[in-house]
């Protein structure tokens, strides 16, 4: 137990460059992740096993007191969740028609947008000083409103450039994520304590399952990536720093606390990317996919740095510090 718990802290520790690895991996070595991605498990991709596993973990980490927060502050999780509902996809929609996406990387975008927040927002939330209950109950909501919402919202705003079926991406949410979220829920009611005991190793399973669904991503769209690079991350690096902006200026708004601003500006900017990654697997085309892929990478890095901004382990004035310190180290070799 204590090697496991040193890997969960490793991994949780060093994860942001473990991902660039990944895709570095998966750059160099493509064909071993293609190979990969045609096995099956029970019929089902790696990928698919992989989002069902995160969302299982998601569901052992539920309880009472999770739920506690909808039924005592109804009022901030629901301005969360339409700001994670309205903020998102249009934005989603803005930039890939203003970035004249190509119609495959607005659908990715758009997609993307439509998803429901991810686990790692509550991780980004904790870091940043914000208020994790928030957090973990808009989460909690958005992802059990995923399968009406998110393939209503995919149809209006991205129909025009794909044929979208609505009841398709549904079953694929419920399979994916509100099963087995609802197993990992049992599961916790009936070994709580165990569960508890163990929690700590549990943070391997998502971090592995999200380091293999970015190799497998990442590998068939090696070129499309190359050639599509610059466009692409720039229309999700501004998607997701407009949602962390717009998320916290409408905190601002509606007049709450600070820590309930951090937890829904981080809330509003990260998206689950790997369920966008999974559902974008219905369009055949796998440049659907790529948003999702290189999102999964941008908000680990963007999350991770305003967290660390939020909760004021840097700010302009260490960048300021930095900066003064090497002039000052400058002028003295001179």
């Amino acid at each position: 137990m204590k090697l496991l718990n040193k890997l969960s802290d490793f991994l949780g520790k060093y994860f942001i460059v473990l991902v660039l690895l990944m895709v570095v991996a998966a750059m160099a070595l493509p064909q071993i992740f293609i190979t990969l991605g045609r096995t099956r498990v029970f019929g089902q991709s790696l990928v698919t096993v992989g989002l069902g596993s995160i969302m299982f973990v998601m569901g052992l980490t539920l309880n009472e007191k999770d739920f506690k927060v909808i039924v005592t502050r109804p009022k901030d999780v629901f301005i969360g969740c339409l700001a994670q509902f309205t903020v998102m996809p249009f934005m989603a929609y803005f930039l890939a028609k203003t970035l004249r996406l190509p119609p495959e990387l607005a659908v990715g975008l758009v997609l993307l947008g439509t998803c429901p927040g991810g686990t790692a927002s509550n991780v980004m939330t904790y870091l940043a000083k914000g208020d994790v209950a928030l957090s973990i109950g808009m989460t909690t909501v958005s992802t059990l409103a995923a399968p009406l919402l998110t393939p209503a919202l995919t149809y209006f705003l991205a129909g025009q450039w794909v044929e979208i079926n609505m009841y398709a991406m549904l079953l694929d949410i419920v399979k994916v994520v509100i099963v087995p979220i609802f197993l990992g829920m049992a599961v916790h009611k009936a070994f709580g304590e165990k569960v508890h005991k163990v929690s700590k190793v549990l943070v391997i399973i998502p971090i592995v399952c999200i380091l293999m669904i970015m190799g497998l991503c990442v590998a068939p769209n090696k070129m499309n990536l190359i050639n599509s690079g610059a466009v692409l991350i720039m229309a999700v690096c501004l998607h997701n720093w407009f949602g962390f902006i717009l998320g916290y200026a409408i905190g601002m708004f509606a007049k709450m606390d600070d820590s309930k601003k951090k937890a829904l500006s981080i809330e509003v900017g990260l998206q689950n990317s790997g369920l966008a990654v999974g559902l974008a697997a219905q369009f055949a085309n796998p440049l659907c996919a790529l948003p999702a892929a290189v999102a999964t990478v941008v908000h680990q890095v963007s999350g991770s740095l305003l967290a660390n901004v939020f909760s004021g382990n840097l700010s302009f004035n260490f960048f300021r510090r930095r900066v003064k310190s090497a002039a000052n180290i400058s002028m003295m070799n001179k």
